[in-house]
């Protein structure tokens, strides 16, 4: 059952009543807008608050390739690669008619790659279906691929100026503050979102979304939240009960397992390296990537998934960290064998031209390093 701590549930009653609903809930938007329009980060996908006084409008395919790429991504990854994928497609028609091995190229690095398949599919659905228009409502944009409650809700509100409640991880913990909602995560979800929509302004709704996603990343920070700087201080019941550390409420994680596998570099005699797709559905789907076996917690026999008989030589293992698990990799390396013949889902590559997942990547390089490259 959803609960907040005493202090809390008075600033709900008072949001529920209706005159005070609409005075409290514009104090606290205009309060976060004005420091949004004076703190406001810059963004490259962003149209800032001056920016937007000048008549700028946000583009909604930017706002819609900025929020998959930050899925699970911390802006300060994202930012470069934004600009790179925007110089390469800077429209849903380039991006609808781009190879999805190149998206899935340009993407490599950026992790969970069914982002970058949805984000291909997602380009082709909007081009054929939607004349190459995002659709401006949340509703019709939660149907397109990789489009979420969060991405709809997101685009409709920064993209198109929608009252949509926009709840990412930052915004989360500044209501979850603002409220001192003390029911543990992720049960405590479905009330934050509530109590956000609470104070949701009609008018300015994607700058009051990112005003708090700002707020968030800068000052209500999971650790030593800067209090006496906050525009929201005299509204929180989490400052007001010195207890703003404490929220949200976050159980304790459980250790990582690990897993082992391995991987074999395959060398021909041109210097190229065997690669091979992975499948599309599972971890690094669709992915480029050296053969190998299944990752397991137990060890398996490595040998029986190699793809060439030919003399493996051990050079060394790399460790990768996943959401979900530690992965330590052993990687073989060995000479393509006469009249060797590879699988339709392998290719030969110049290995300085793969565009390689980071853990495929440390495999490749710890090969070329063993052979002096």
């Amino acid at each position: 059952m959803a609960y907040e701590t005493r202090d809390a549930k008075n600033i709900s009653q008072t949001l529920g009543k209706t005159p005070r609903l609409q005075a409290s809930r514009a104090k606290i938007s205009q309060a976060l807008l004005r420091w949004y329009d004076a703190n406001a980060r810059t963004l490259p996908w962003r149209v800032g608050p001056h920016q937007s006084k000048a008549g700028y409008k946000p583009d909604p395919y930017a706002v819609w390739l900025s929020e998959i790429m930050l899925q699970q991504t911390t802006v300060a990854s994202v930012a470069p690669r934004f600009l790179k994928f925007l110089e390469r497609w800077p429209d849903i028609a380039a991006m609808a008619a781009a190879p999805l091995d190149d998206v899935l190229g340009e993407w490599a690095g950026l992790g969970y790659y069914a982002r970058a398949r949805n984000l291909h599919k997602c380009a082709g659905v909007v081009a054929e279906q939607h004349g190459g228009v995002f659709p401006c409502t949340e509703d019709i944009l939660k149907t397109l691929p990789g489009v979420g409650d969060y991405t709809g809700a997101a685009i409709a509100a920064i993209a198109f100026g929608r009252p949509a409640v926009v709840v990412d991880g930052n915004i989360e913990r500044v209501v979850a503050r603002l409220f001192a909602i003390d029911e543990p995560l992720p049960g405590a979800k479905a009330l934050i979102k509530q109590r956000a929509g609470a104070i949701w302004p009609q008018r300015r709704s994607g700058d009051f979304a990112q005003g708090l996603m700002d707020l968030g990343a800068g000052v209500c920070k999971p650790k030593a939240p800067s209090c006496p700087a906050c525009p929201l201080v005299e509204h929180c019941a989490a400052s007001r009960l010195g207890r703003a550390q404490d929220f949200p409420n976050k159980p304790a994680k459980k250790p990582k397992p690990s897993r082992k596998g391995a991987v074999f570099a395959l060398v021909d005699a041109k210097g190229e390296v065997l690669f091979e797709r992975r499948p599309e559905k599972g971890l690094l789907g669709g992915m480029l990537g050296l053969p190998g076996n299944p990752w397991t917690d137990k060890s398996n026999k490595a040998m029986a998934h190699a793809p060439a008989a030919t003399k493996w030589r051990r050079i060394g293992e790399v460790t990768h960290v996943f959401t979900h698990f530690h992965l330590t990799l052993d990687v073989y390396i060995g000479i393509s064998p006469k009249g060797f013949r590879r699988t339709r889902e392998q290719q030969w590559v110049v290995p300085k031209q793969a565009r390689l997942p980071t853990v495929m990547k440390k495999a490749l390089d710890l090969a070329l390093k063993e052979r002096g490259e």
